[in-house]
């Protein structure tokens, strides 16, 4: 493959940066998706549409979760106990690896750093 080929197969593979305001062309769907087709642009048109709902209902989610988790150190810290729980956190990285296998571990622990901060 030439440097040609390789750089176009590695522009049609990177996801698209926002066309900027200085007079740049603005990317058609086809480009915006790397989709080869009209109705493949459809479909992933649509489907990001899906995931960006989804990703928003997510966030409110890890915020909610982020409040609840504040509520409980609170409760905890004010009784005499510890901030963290780590039994309890070990169940977490349980449920989330069972559920999700070794990617769900590395997502439960991202959870609970937003939740507690580092330890």
């Amino acid at each position: 493959m030439n440097a040609t080929a390789t750089a176009t197969t590695a522009t049609a593979s990177a996801p698209a940066a926002p066309a900027a305001s200085a007079g740049a062309p603005a990317l058609t769907p086809a480009e915006k998706t790397g989709a080869r087709t009209p109705e493949a642009v459809g479909v992933i048109e649509n489907a990001r549409e899906r995931i960006d709902a989804l990703d928003d209902r997510i966030i409110g989610l890890v915020q909610e979760r982020m409040a609840v988790s504040a509520v409980i150190q609170e409760a905890r810290i004010t009784s005499g106990g510890r901030r963290v729980n780590l039994s309890r956190e070990m169940e977490i990285l349980a449920h989330y690896r069972d559920a999700l296998g070794k990617p769900g571990t590395t997502l439960a622990m991202t959870l609970l750093e937003l939740s507690r901060g580092r330890v």
